[in-house]
């Protein structure tokens, strides 16, 4: 149950993905005066070193958000040259998102990558809260490091609870207004019933909150039912809705020269919005036509947005 870690995957294409959607619905809800509520049901470490040991093995963020970055980047030795050249403008959202992360990093370097907590506390304002769960005792007690460095006081909660079980107790909040943002590892099948699930559970205590969803895109029947059952969730309770994919490669197994096959890793990843924030869908569309061009690694690369409700 406690096998995954995201140190491994921190910063990789998907994170590309989720984070540039994180931010840009949480600067549109911010626009607001009233205090916004941000629940995080898998928060993860918070704060990931992409010079360590973790993303150092997988590679994964060379291929991601290394791939992004300014070309003077100190970026790890692995870094591929990117193809084809990011430009000197890269669509608002994404550059929004850019600009984020280095924030978190000397000029010119590109060793730390902040995960959804602390990018959402980074944006968010004095009367504004932030809900963290996680479960993994290791990264429970990281997050808990990182987070009384920002010293923010009651402004964030960290709690070791199952975010899938009791996060819907902080629904409403006194403000009525939240997002809830549900990303676990899916390591195990039953992730993503427990994700639909919450998400219906959710729907019905707060109907207008922002729900985020990230899953991703695998060969696993699973992987594909969850967004077509939060559509319909989303339908049912009239509510709009928001789904944004990235694909970067081919899910095909490769084969090798022994005859096993390769499997091509996390191939592409989608995230799914209940209730996003209005004009979101047009923020979004270049950034992710930007995300396609130059995160691609093989032919297969491409995007999908669509929305309803």
């Amino acid at each position: 149950m406690f096998s995954y870690r995201h140190a491994f995957h921190a910063g990789n294409h998907a994170d590309v993905l989720k984070h540039t959607v994180l931010i840009a619905a949480l600067e549109r809800l911010l626009e607001k005066d009233a205090p916004l509520t941000v629940i995080d049901t898998h928060a993860g470490a918070g704060l990931y070193r992409l010079d360590g040991d973790y993303a150092g093995t997988s590679g994964e963020a060379a291929q991601g958000v290394l791939r992004l970055l300014s070309p003077d980047a100190d970026a790890a030795p692995s870094a591929p040259a990117r193809k084809p050249p990011v430009p000197d403008e890269p669509a608002p959202a994404l550059a929004r998102y850019l600009e984020l992360v280095r924030s978190f990093n000397r000029a010119g370097q590109a060793r730390v990558y902040p995960g959804s907590p602390f990018i959402a506390q980074h944006l968010l304002r004095e009367q504004d809260k932030l809900k963290l769960y996680e479960l993994h005792p290791t990264d429970a007690r990281t997050l808990d490091a990182n987070v009384a460095q920002l010293e923010a006081g009651r402004q964030v909660a960290v709690l070791r609870e199952d975010g899938f079980g009791s996060a819907t107790k902080f629904l409403p909040p006194p403000s009525r207004r939240a997002l809830v943002l549900t990303d676990p590892s899916y390591e195990l099948k039953t992730d993503y019933a427990r994700t639909a699930a919450f998400v219906a559970e959710a729907l019905k205590r707060f109907a207008t909150g922002v729900y985020a969803v990230w899953y991703p895109i695998i060969p696993r029947p699973e992987a594909h039912e969850l967004p077509r059952r939060l559509k319909t969730l989303a339908n049912k309770a009239g509510k709009p809705w928001l789904h944004a994919t990235l694909t970067v490669k081919s899910s095909k197994i490769a084969s090798t020269p022994d005859g096993q096959g390769k499997r091509p890793g996390l191939p592409a990843s989608g995230m799914f919005l209940i209730n996003p924030p209005f004009t979101l869908a047009d923020q979004l569309r270049p950034a992710l036509a930007q995300m396609a061009a130059w995160l691609a690694q093989d032919r297969h690369a491409g995007f999908t947005l669509e929305h309803g409700g």
